[in-house]
């Protein structure tokens, strides 16, 4: 270590965000970089666009899985904070559930320990936002769905997916990493991370595609409708679920990772904006787009496991301990950001 030390002023402090490419992390490389004037390295498997990667102070197209990759990046760069995003989505995670739980669990525990020899390097606590999501989550059926008003972070924590299974266990990873790390060592020392989790509801982007989410019903209609194609709903129009417009999940995540750390008290949160059935999601968007084509053709295993994540959650906590508040209710989701936003990016590929 100690002729390392020399070059020790060369190494800026950076923000490594994983799975960069996705719908949040193009969102977080322009306020992280823009906003807030950090330096970013951002991971991901597939190429960055030049809008991004000049954005950025490194781009790396690799795995989270290949330990080399990993040890040469904490070589080259000194991480004090990390958006781990990079994951298998729900529906992909079904049909590759191994696979998943390499990515997702696996993944996780890397970037984790990175994180904690990071700090032991350096000497800094480091922040790791994990993107949660509501499919930790498993209610038994629709009707105990829609009797059971909004879930708090505690309640119904038995997830029917593997996706769920993963996101819930890496929650319990991030919190051992922070409060109870090598407990029976001879000297037990704190990791050095500082894990904050949120649990987001179903995303709706407008300036990304819907990337495999079982949420992502909703987007779908409103991307079809705006390229002129039909759309038929895997679930039925009652089927409802929270949801959150892009900006407000890059503000939940800023957020947090903003907040004292005084202030962060139960590590993993719930976020949510407003909640819609697919049959009122489907309302707006032939409302908007003349002449849309949108239909429902329940899948009944899809429709199954939307049926397990709760209509409505419980955000009190995230209000309480550092503040959350969405920029977007339902009215300015779609009305001011998603529909027109849409509309306008295929109009301007045509």
């Amino acid at each position: 270590m100690s002729g390392l030390r020399p070059f020790l002023p060369m190494r800026k402090p950076v923000v490594l965000i994983t799975g960069a490419n996705g719908e949040i992390g193009h969102g977080l490389i322009q306020h992280l970089s823009e906003v807030e004037h950090k330096n970013v390295v951002a991971l991901d498997l597939k190429r960055f666009d030049p809008e991004f990667e000049q954005l950025c102070t490194a781009t790396i197209v690799g795995d989270i899985l290949d330990e080399d990759l990993l040890q040469r990046l904490v070589s080259e760069h000194e991480i004090h904070e990390v958006y781990h995003l990079a994951a298998l989505l729900s529906t992909r995670a079904e049909y590759t559930p191994v696979q998943a739980h390499r990515v997702n669990v696996n993944g996780s525990l890397n970037l984790l320990q990175l994180a904690h020899e990071q700090a032991r390097w350096h000497g800094n606590t480091v922040k790791f936002l994990f993107p949660s999501s509501i499919a930790a989550y498993g209610l038994p059926d629709r009707e105990t769905k829609e009797h059971a008003g909004a879930i708090t972070e505690g309640e119904y924590n038995f997830p029917s997916t593997m996706y769920g299974c993963n996101k819930l266990y890496c929650e319990q990873l991030g919190r051992y990493f922070t409060n109870h790390f090598r407990q029976l060592a001879v000297e037990p020392a704190p990791s050095g991370v500082d894990f904050r989790a949120i649990r987001f509801p179903g995303l709706i982007s407008a300036s990304t595609t819907p990337s495999g989410g079982t949420s992502d019903f909703g987007p779908q209609m409103i991307h079809a409708a705006a390229k002129g194609e039909g759309y038929a709903c895997f679930v039925d129009a009652g089927s409802g679920l929270p949801f959150m417009a892009m900006p407000d999940a890059v503000k939940a995540l800023t957020g947090l990772a903003a907040a004292p750390a005084d202030q962060v008290v139960q590590r993993v949160y719930n976020v949510t904006s407003f909640s819609l059935t697919a049959g009122q999601i489907r309302d707006r968007v032939i409302g908007y787009f003349a002449g849309a084509d949108v239909g429902f053709e329940p899948d009944p295993p899809r429709a199954r496991i939307v049926d397990t994540w709760p209509l409505a959650v419980d955000d009190s906590a995230a209000r309480r301990e550092w503040g959350w508040s969405p920029d977007y209710d339902v009215d300015r989701a779609f009305e001011e950001y998603l529909l027109p936003n849409v509309a306008e990016r295929y109009r301007e590929k045509k």
